[in-house]
């Protein structure tokens, strides 16, 4: 290969094999171990709060909001479920009725997602479309750890790491910044495709070193207890996790943060 690294015809030719829409690595937003975050998936986005990173609903918070956050210096992560179909948003009955599978626990309007087909991924492609329009710097899919749960559907560790790789490459393709919601068992499969981890009381569940394959990295690990615990700060600070205490509907109703 190396005798053809300065001719010229080849280098003409290798410009078309590369994609024009293929992303590179300075194509999206990239934060830190110490970046810091508000997640807030309920009510009125409470812009106050002197972070790095806003993680808010996609489909209910309105383009001004994000242009308002952004103004102001934050980048903003647009919440969406990627492996769940919830009855409420505007795009569910573009859910094939063999893609939908069982409720989530507890969640009896919200039903797991057949990963594997083809619908699903056009209907996830299609609100990272939405992401880009609404001005997001990111995405947060939720529910990407369906292989693990009653789902309805056999699907396997690979099934979900093909899933979530084509998510990630999508979300990179757009120039999104794509964070890995919880799925803590495929963290070492994953890190190189996400840009960060946002996960749920890896400290009450003991998962925090599992994550820490991100910090190595240089990639940050947000993550949100919902019991406060002093001793946890300190646990976290140690181990470079940027740790929120904040109610379980994520509200903005009480916040405590580490940092």
């Amino acid at each position: 290969m190396r005798n053809y690294i300065k001719n010229p015809i080849f280098i003409f030719i290798l410009s078309f094999l590369v994609m024009p829409g293929m992303a590179k690595a300075a194509d999206w937003y990239h934060p830190t171990v110490t970046t810091t975050w508000q997640w807030q998936l309920t009510g009125k986005i409470n812009q106050k709060y002197a972070v790095g990173v806003y993680d808010i609903d996609l489909f209910d918070n309105s383009v001004e909001t994000i242009s308002s956050l952004k103004s102001s210096g934050k980048k903003v992560l647009c919440y969406f479920s990627a492996g769940s179909a919830e009855k409420w948003r505007p795009d569910f009955k573009k859910f094939n009725a063999s893609s939908l599978g069982k409720s989530l626990q507890g969640w009896n309007d919200e039903k797991w997602l057949d990963i594997r087909a083809k619908n699903v991924s056009d209907v996830v492609y299609s609100r990272l479309d939405l992401a880009v329009t609404k001005g997001c710097d990111g995405v947060e899919p939720d529910n990407v750890d369906g292989y693990e749960n009653k789902t309805g559907f056999p699907l396997t560790k690979n099934d979900q790491l093909v899933f979530n790789r084509h998510i990630s490459d999508e979300a990179h393709k757009r120039g999104l910044t794509v964070a890995l919601k919880n799925a803590v068992g495929l963290a070492g499969d994953l890190v190189d495709y996400f840009d960060l981890t946002v996960n749920e009381e890896c400290h009450v569940y003991q998962e925090c070193d599992q994550l820490a394959v991100f910090t190595k990295q240089g990639k940050p690990i947000f993550n949100a207890e919902y019991k406060y615990k002093p001793k946890i700060c300190a646990q976290s600070l140690a181990k470079n996790i940027r740790t929120l205490f904040l109610p379980r509907n994520l509200d903005d109703s009480s916040r405590k943060s580490c940092d």
